[in-house]
């Protein structure tokens, strides 16, 4: 039997947390992606299946302001946005989902970030 990749094995547990997890209009899902170099953060609606609110270490406002900034940094910054795009859309509870990856690092810096700033999981 061949081995399985470690995405193969990070999406098999973000598959057993999402029977569980799922975002309706009163408390969307907060998913968090984690790639090697970069961090994205989506705010979704499941029962429609539409983002409403995202933030990432690409997006073109926060790009100038994370230069220099170790990941953590990073995560924390996209983390805070998130949660401020998510205010200003009068979200204010949501169901975090790590996406398969570990409670630590940048995943949890991004997730502390997004409680301090005002979401409520």
């Amino acid at each position: 039997m061949a081995k399985k990749s470690r995405e193969e094995m990070r999406k098999r547990r973000h598959q057993r947390v999402r029977k569980t997890v799922a975002g309706t209009p009163e408390r969307p899902r907060l998913n968090v992606y984690r790639s090697l170099a970069e961090i994205y953060a989506q705010v979704i609606d499941d029962a429609e299946g539409k983002t409403l609110v995202s933030a990432s270490s690409v997006d073109v406002e926060l790009k100038p302001k994370l230069g220099g900034l170790k990941k953590s940094e990073q995560a924390r910054l996209v983390g805070q946005v998130i949660a401020e795009r998510a205010r200003a859309k009068g979200i204010a509870k949501v169901v975090f989902d790590r996406g398969g990856y570990r409670y630590q690092g940048r995943v949890r810096e991004l997730a502390e970030a997004a409680r301090k700033a005002g979401l409520d999981f």
